[in-house]
C-alpha cells in the first residue's frame, strides 16, 4: 500500500503546486505595447487604471474587454469592428501586460473594469455596450451583471473558467481553495441586457459547447441570445472571420431605440 500513498503524496503535491502557479497559466500577458495613433492612452479613478480610447461619431460606445494575450496589440480585429462602424472604442488595459504595471488577479481585473466603465459612462452621454473575448467575457458579464449596459458581446466565452482547468489539469479547480475561478453563469441572472455570442466550431481552447452551454444558461433565464457558430473558426482567428463585423454591426443597429 506504500506505492498507492506516494501516488496521493504526488498527487496532492501536484494540486499545491497548480494551484500556487495557476495565475500564471491564465494570465500569460505578452508585453507589445498598443500603438495605435487612433487610440489616446488614459489612467482612470484611485485605482490607475489603464484604458486605451478612440472616440467616434455613433451615439453607441463599446468597452471592450480582450482575451488573455494582455495586450490589446493581438485584438485589432475586434477594434476595428466598431472603429469601422464608427463607434466610440474604450478597451482595458490588463495589469501585468503591454507593459502595463501591476500583477493581474480575477478580483483587480473585476474591480478594473467597473472602474473603466465608470469612467467611461461619466465621459458618454449615449448607451455602452461590453465586448468581452474569451477571459474578457468573464469580465463583460461581471460589468453588465453590475452596470446599465445596452448589449452584451461575447466572442468564445465559458459558463466556468474553473471547468475549463479542471479539463486541463486534471484537478477538481471549481472546489479547490485560492483557486481563481471565474464562474460566469453566477453573474446570468442579474443581466438584462441582450447578447450576441460567436462562437468558432473549430475553437480547441474553449470548445463550442460551453459557449452553447453559456448560451441555454442565458435563455434559460429569459434572456435575449443570439448564438452564431462561425463554421471553420479556431480560437485565435474568430474575428478575423468574414461576417464578424456583420453579425456585431446587425445586431447593435437591431436594438431598441430609446
Amino acid at each position: 500500500m506504500s506505492w498507492l500513498w506516494m501516488l496521493v503524496g504526488t498527487y496532492l503535491l501536484y494540486a499545491a503546486v497548480m494551484v500556487v502557479a495557476h495565475p500564471r497559466i491564465i494570465y500569460p500577458f505578452g508585453a507589445d505595447a498598443f500603438e495605435n495613433p487612433a487610440f489616446r492612452q488614459e489612467t482612470v479613478s484611485d485605482r490607475d487604471v489603464s484604458i486605451a480610447i478612440s472616440e467616434g461619431q455613433d451615439d453607441m460606445a463599446v468597452l471592450f474587454f480582450m482575451g488573455n494575450g494582455g495586450s490589446l496589440a493581438y485584438f485589432t480585429y475586434s477594434l476595428d469592428a466598431h472603429q469601422d462602424a464608427g463607434r466610440t472604442v474604450a478597451a482595458l488595459e490588463y495589469r501585468g501586460g503591454a507593459g502595463i504595471a501591476g500583477r493581474p488577479s480575477e478580483q483587480g481585473l473585476k474591480a478594473d473594469a467597473l472602474a473603466a466603465y465608470d469612467w467611461l459612462a461619466a465621459q458618454h452621454d449615449g448607451p455602452i455596450a461590453v465586448h468581452g473575448f474569451s477571459l474578457g467575457t468573464g469580465l463583460a458579464i461581471h460589468v453588465a451583471a453590475r452596470r446599465d449596459v445596452a448589449a452584451v458581446l461575447l466572442d468564445a466565452p465559458y459558463p466556468t473558467l474553473c471547468t475549463l482547468m479542471t479539463k486541463g489539469s486534471y484537478l477538481p479547480a471549481c472546489y479547490l481553495p485560492f483557486v481563481q475561478k471565474w464562474r460566469s453563469l453566477d453573474d446570468v441572472p442579474a443581466l438584462n441586457a441582450p447578447v450576441l455570442i460567436q462562437h468558432g466550431t473549430a475553437d480547441q481552447l474553449i470548445p463550442i459547447g460551453y459557449g452553447a452551454q453559456l448560451a441555454n444558461a442565458m435563455d434559460v433565464a429569459g434572456l435575449s441570445v443570439t448564438f452564431h457558430e462561425v463554421a471553420g473558426a479556431t480560437h485565435n482567428n474568430l474575428a478575423g472571420q468574414a461576417g464578424y463585423q456583420d453579425r456585431i454591426n446587425a445586431f447593435l443597429n437591431g436594438l431598441p431605440k430609446n
